[in-house]
């Protein structure tokens, strides 16, 4: 299960781009109860969603051009040394590796299926200081054409080791890191993307009740995209969006997961 004990290939960050941060910033305090703390003065508008005082994920405003949505980060030792393994492997680069000031380094990537994401090489910030608990990510679940060959990609990249089970209609990958027990190190799974999805990868939020969180989306300007339902030994889902388009999912877990 995500912790915030980040290895190689963890998600260590979560950020969401937005046309329109002080919306959005308000959206997900309805939400998720989240308070919204800037970075700074010089930080671009930049800045911290937390829950009691602990940094769970962040806020920016979009770069041109770009759509508005979640970003999910992995934990790398050397971003520029991802960032040419990603490019050797068939990924793109976004951005190239650069330095956030002592906070530590990042690059922008895509898979060669055209799933976003980013990698983060820790510097004074480690990562989230939240995960796991009521309104916190809890999950990350990847949606491309051909799972398959996409996590052969992420394997050169972080080492990472996925099993197979079987789910509703499909067959689901659960994604574990290299380190320790396969089960205790999962963190995420994939999926064969529906018709007509974009490639991405999904954040999940744990909350305490999946449809009162699907009413309160609707009620804050949002849409419910799956309504809540039950999935086997995992848990009540739901997918949303935020009012700007934004995809994410909440989960709440079942005792046995």
């Amino acid at each position: 299960m995500l912790g915030t004990q980040f290895t190689k290939g963890s998600p260590n960050w979560l950020d969401l781009g937005s046309p329109d941060t002080e919306a959005a910033a308000a959206f997900y305090g309805a939400v998720f109860g989240w308070d919204f703390r800037s970075a700074g003065p010089d930080s671009g508008g930049y800045g911290f969603f937390q829950q009691d005082g602990a940094t769970v994920a962040a806020l920016g405003p979009l770069d041109e051009g770009a759509h508005s949505a979640w970003t999910v980060y992995f934990q790398t030792p050397d971003a520029s040394a991802t960032q040419k393994a990603s490019e050797a492997a068939g990924g793109t680069t976004r951005t190239e590796a650069f330095d956030v000031m002592d906070a530590g380094r990042m690059a922008n990537l895509t898979d060669p299926a055209g799933a976003e994401f980013a990698v983060w090489q820790p510097g004074t910030v480690q990562g989230l200081e939240k995960t796991s608990s009521p309104n916190t990510l809890i999950w990350a679940e990847l949606h491309v054409p051909d799972p398959e060959s996409t996590l052969a990609y992420y394997k050169s990249l972080f080492d990472w080791r996925w099993a197979e089970m079987d789910a509703p209609g499909m067959t689901y990958r659960v994604i574990s890191t290299a380190e320790g027990d396969q089960e205790d190190a999962s963190f995420g799974g994939t999926a064969e993307a529906q018709e007509g999805m974009k490639p991405s990868w999904v954040p999940y939020f744990a909350v305490e009740d999946a449809d009162a969180t699907s009413r309160s989306v609707q009620g804050n300007g949002g849409q419910v995209l799956m309504p809540a339902a039950d999935i086997p030994d995992v848990g009540r889902i739901a997918w949303l969006a935020d009012p700007f388009g934004a995809i994410f999912a909440v989960l709440k877990p079942s005792p046995r997961m």
